[in-house]
């Protein structure tokens, strides 16, 4: 019986999970907290990794593993392999203005889509770059390579000091801004844009189950994936499914063979881990709404679904706009949350608790709307994160969303998406192995247009 490993090495701590190559059942797992902050140095993630390794009883036993981890940021390398400086996260919003310029010089947005399938925001790695060139002109001078978190974790488990050996996947490679997922191939030239005529090696880009290398124990190394594209793969997303992930943020991906290219830069063309597309929006606002109204109700989560699944569709006409922290999907940074058509009759608990999670869950309807407007047949939904565990969400998103909606046991799935790549690796099937995960729950309701015709009407009204 082979063992494959899988990590996923996030925002907030790297899980690590042992699994069985031919069915995915898990054998043991472990867990080790990263720090806080959007400036981190990678070594705190190889000592995450380590002690989680560790916890989880080694990888002695192990045959082959796989990294997913949080996509963007910026990890910059000199010629013999060091960090240069700290690196910059996803959520470093330092490069803003950074990214406005970029998509200035290339002629506006719809080039950066037609080019990339990706328009600039501060999260993605070339505004950090050109961030760094002009703020950092010595460290971008000393800048010999340029990678993602899960390609430096990778090409540390590979014992490799040399930054030719770099290695990433295209999910993560299509994050970057200067990588086309549709064309699969980089486009030096956007990074050269971006570092102010620089151009520091990039990670070779390999094919969904290539080799990355070897551990010293002789174990396969996967070639890795970004997090939304591991979690996809973990939970057996295929070909015309959606992803609605609904934790700290709302994100909502799709399985396609179509690549975005959304002049609006609210889609972003990234690519999955299997070889498709993998279209996504991602927006500010997620399971905070939810838990901000049942503070504001003073009632615990339970209470919360109770209230929230006792009011009627619709809430009796009240709506609620859920930009609590500006909205990037919309892009509308300094918006916020507003209440709409209250009454003296409708503005009572119930309903406030179950706009809150129409409201939600019509900003997920928004996003899901720009992804089928690229082209992209979204016919299965499932429903992950943090509020899939609330009974209200379950119930009410086949309502608003007006389709069944799919939820799965709760698990690390970035962590088994990344273990099921490392079988594939191992393996080196036609196709990923069949693992049990991804088994859902179906949810079903009357169909509630009305829900989506007053959130429609209220969301232009929101302060921009």
């Amino acid at each position: 019986m082979d063992l494959v490993a899988g990590v996923d090495s996030s925002t907030q701590s790297c899980k690590v999970v042992v699994c069985r190559a031919d069915t995915g059942e898990i054998i043991r797992s472990a867990t080790s907290p990263h720090p806080g902050g959007t400036e981190v140095d990678p070594r705190l993630w190889w000592s995450a990794l380590q002690a989680a390794v560790n916890a989880a009883g080694g990888l002695d036993d192990v045959a082959a593993l796989s990294v997913g981890a949080q996509q963007h940021g910026m990890v910059c390398l000199d010629v013999t392999g060091r960090t240069v400086r700290d690196a910059l996260l996803w959520n470093d919003t330092r490069s803003s203005t950074a990214a406005e310029e970029l998509v200035r010089e290339l002629g506006g947005a719809h080039e950066w889509a037609k080019r990339v399938g990706v328009v600039p925001v501060a999260a993605i790695t070339a505004a950090k770059l050109r961030w760094l060139a002009d703020h950092e002109p010595a460290h971008a001078d000393a800048t010999a390579a340029v990678c993602l978190p899960h390609d430096w974790l990778t090409w540390r488990l590979s014992g490799s000091t040399d930054i030719a050996q770099l290695r990433t996947d295209r999910s993560d490679a299509s994050g970057t801004g200067y990588y086309s997922a549709e064309h699969d191939a980089y486009q030096p030239d956007l990074l050269e844009l971006a570092m102010r005529g620089r151009r520091p090696l990039m990670p070779t880009v390999l094919g969904p189950h290539d080799e990355a290398g070897r551990l010293a124990s002789g174990a396969v190394l996967g070639p890795g994936a970004g997090d939304n594209a591991a979690a996809a793969l973990g939970l057996g997303a295929a070909l015309g499914d959606g992803v609605v992930s609904l934790g700290t943020s709302g994100v909502v991906s799709a399985v396609s063979e179509a690549a975005p290219h959304d002049a609006e830069g609210l889609v972003a063309g990234f690519g999955d881990a299997t070889g498709r597309q993998l279209p996504l929006v991602c927006t500010l606002n997620g399971a905070p709404v939810l838990a901000a109204v049942a503070r504001m109700l003073n009632v615990d989560f339970a209470e919360f679904d109770r209230l929230a699944l006792s009011a009627p569709p619709g809430a009796e006409g009240l709506t609620l706009v859920p930009y609590f922290e500006g909205e990037r999907s919309p892009n509308l940074p300094e918006a916020a949350g507003a209440l709409h058509g209250v009454t003296t009759r409708n503005l009572v608990p119930a309903n406030v608790a179950r706009v809150a999670v129409e409201g939600l869950l019509a900003s997920m309807a928004y996003c899901l709307e720009k992804i089928s407007a690229q082209g992209v047949d979204v016919r299965r939904l499932i429903l992950v994160g943090g509020a899939m565990r609330s009974e209200a969400v379950r119930r009410i998103a086949p309502a608003v969303w007006g389709r069944p909606v799919h939820v799965p046991e709760p698990a690390e799935y970035v962590a088994l998406g990344a273990a099921r790549q490392a079988a594939w690796t191992l393996t080196q099937q036609d196709s990923p192995p069949v693992w049990s995960y991804g088994v859902t729950t179906p949810y079903t309701a009357e169909p509630a247009p009305q829900v989506l015709d007053q959130y429609r009407s209220a969301q232009p009204l929101t302060l921009r």
